[in-house]
């Protein structure tokens, strides 16, 4: 990826998906400012999301254009879809088309539908257009309540997320070491090598992660089942999301361990609603897993 970003339609391509992200997550009340726009406009705009897949396919010799298509229209379609529900669910109770770009969105990403699309090592393009495709629709045009997607970290924030670190992280060694599913790691890695690890998994797994399992999913959930169903259903389909990692055929002691990780995720994100303080859970867990224990 970063040999990558030395072709200028690369670096161009990975500035127009990656900044999207980042400006919804530090200013957040930005999308707001959308609701000023003409309909039309605010319904095409996400088109523009086609574009990186242009420059990058255009630089790797890949280009495709019925890949271009899909990443032009399909972000029109979800604000399309989500501007309809908000007009048949203006309490926000949660509508068929909120599931159904929720499941689409998780199963494009998870069975990785769309990375053919993509050289080697820039499959990363794919996770965050949809991901910015699906940012721009719940937030600025679905105009989704209480999700707490802001990156500007509180100490609150810290706080709850270590909390529920310190829940988790002991049912998680002492399980995962039973099972043989982690395995301590010979070499102590330094300090630089643990805090680059963090920093990369909570901005490019953790938040897209929490964000539309806490964030989308079990928000719009608990207005449908409660809290407590909310929390159980989305913990369940996260720890699902991860049976053909690590694995040719299903990893089901994966699949307990992140089940289990979810309900500590979602509780952490439902102290405040701050997907941030989930990440921070999520982040750990994962850097933790990763560095000493994978």
């Amino acid at each position: 990826m970063l040999c990558m970003l030395s072709h200028p339609s690369v670096a161009v391509a990975a500035l127009l998906t990656f900044v999207p992200f980042f400006w919804a997550g530090f200013c957040p009340r930005s999308l707001e400012r959308t609701l000023h726009c003409p309909l039309w406009l605010r319904i095409l705009a996400p088109a523009l999301l086609g574009l990186p897949y242009a420059l990058v396919s255009r630089s790797s010799g890949l280009f495709r254009w019925t890949w271009l298509g899909l990443y032009t229209l399909l972000p029109v379609l979800i604000s399309l879809l989500l501007y309809r529900a908000s007009l048949a669910d203006p309490e926000q109770q949660g509508e068929w088309r909120d599931y159904l770009i929720l499941i689409f969105l998780g199963l494009a990403v998870d069975l990785r539908w769309f990375e053919p699309a993509w050289g080697p090592g820039l499959a990363i393009f794919n996770k965050i257009l949809l991901l910015d495709a699906g940012i721009y629709g719940f937030l600025a045009i679905r105009q989704l309540r209480q999700v707490g997607f802001d990156l500007r970290l509180r100490l609150r924030d810290l706080r709850n997320g270590l909390l529920f670190l310190a829940g988790y992280a002991p049912i998680a060694a002492a399980l995962g070491l039973w099972l043989g599913f982690l395995h301590f790691h010979a070499l102590i890695p330094s300090a630089r090598q643990v805090v680059l690890a963090w920093l990369f998994t909570f901005f490019f797994i953790a938040v897209p992660e929490e964000l539309f399992f806490r964030g989308w999913m079990q928000n719009l959930l608990e207005r449908r089942v409660g809290p407590v169903w909310a929390l159980v259903i989305t913990s369940a389909l996260f720890g699902l999301s991860h049976f053909n990692k690590r694995a040719a055929h299903f990893n089901w002691r994966y699949v307990l361990l992140a089940t289990l990780a979810g309900i500590f995720y979602g509780l952490a994100w439902r102290q405040e609603r701050r997907v941030g303080a989930s990440a921070i859970t999520h982040a750990s867990v994962d850097t933790i897993w990763s560095v000493w224990l994978r």
